[in-house]
């Protein structure tokens, strides 16, 4: 007799990861008896695949033929893994009792949300938010992303503000549950993205196409975060300002996109400075390869573009200079 897949798969994306695969995913497979746990192993080179074979064998591995990053790496990867839902889980993170209940009670209750994120808190200072997700992803009206319990740089402390169920705009990458009929019939991430932002670019695609992206506060992850690339990467910095041209080119509505995009070209330039004496001038010479990239994807970008577009996608207006003209934090 066939066995049926189990209704929900978490995945975790692997490259050179061993030490992270070492120190975590004891506690994902204690807290995840109902799901089934996948590797995808993105080509790595630090004995990870076999390490998994011998400490973890009831982990089942997917291997990819190179390096797709971050976006690449789970279209790949989950094209041979069936599941109702997904949940792509950094391998850098701790899960603990009752993370997937709360979760699949929502997507069993409301049949229009897509994704899904739980609470997320610093593994390091676990009274704190982390940077990458928080308390659910937002944007301002000129594409910013930002957090609940996140604005920028600046990390809120976790008092139960952030203890609801709402509607967001994007669902971190770093632990993203997911419907897989949705994934797929957005066709997963843009792979061109590498990694950074792929996730919110999903999460506009989903609701441009009418379906909403939710967090819960009755779940919560710690994350380390900066496993791959930590925030003070110049390529994170290439990568995160071309991405996000490129996903405003993709999702904003006529006539609003032409002179957002000017705008924040603008912007770009003027924050490269403050990179620049913030982190070097590598970050400063980043800006600049981003907008180029951001040049160079166009023809593939305009081909993406979604023909529908919701006008109404941001939560705050100019937030850029509440925070750092205004004190905002």
């Amino acid at each position: 007799m066939t066995q049926q897949p189990k209704n929900l798969a978490v995945v975790i994306l692997n490259w050179n990861g061993k030490n992270w695969l070492q120190k975590f995913l004891p506690s994902v497979i204690t807290f995840s008896k109902d799901a089934e746990i996948y590797v995808i192993d993105n080509h790595s080179d630090d004995n990870s695949v076999e390490y998994l074979k011998q400490k973890f064998p009831t982990v089942k591995i997917v291997i990819n033929d190179k390096n797709y990053g971050f976006a690449g790496g789970y279209n790949e990867g989950l094209k041979e893994i069936d599941a109702k839902y997904y949940c792509l889980l950094n391998s850098d993170v701790e899960v603990n009792e009752n993370w997937i209940e709360p979760v699949l009670d929502l997507f069993e209750k409301n049949s229009s949300i897509s994704a899904i994120q739980p609470k997320i808190l610093s593994f390091n200072n676990k009274n704190y938010f982390e940077f990458a997700g928080a308390g659910g992803g937002l944007i301002d009206n000129l594409g910013y992303p930002y957090c609940r319990g996140r604005t920028f740089d600046d990390v809120e402390e976790d008092k139960g503000q952030y203890n609801d169920e709402t509607e967001i705009f994007w669902a971190s990458g770093c632990c993203l549950f997911i419907r897989s009929k949705d994934f797929w019939q957005q066709k997963g991430f843009d792979e061109r993205f590498f990694a950074h932002q792929e996730e919110i670019d999903l999460c506009w695609r989903l609701i441009n196409s009418g379906k909403k992206i939710f967090y819960t506060g009755k779940s919560k992850v710690y994350h380390v975060g900066g496993g791959t690339l930590n925030k003070q990467s110049a390529q994170k910095t290439y990568l995160n300002i071309r991405n996000n041209l490129s996903m405003m080119l993709k999702n904003l509505p006529f006539p609003k996109l032409i002179w957002l995009i000017f705008f924040r070209l603008c912007l770009d330039g003027i924050a490269s400075f403050y990179f620049a004496y913030k982190n070097g001038f590598s970050h400063l010479w980043a800006v600049a390869r981003g907008h180029f990239g951001f040049y160079a994807q166009l023809p593939g970008t305009l081909k993406r573009r979604q023909k529908h577009q919701t006008t109404k996608y941001y939560q705050t207006k100019w937030l850029i200079f509440k925070h750092f003209l205004g004190g905002k934090k």
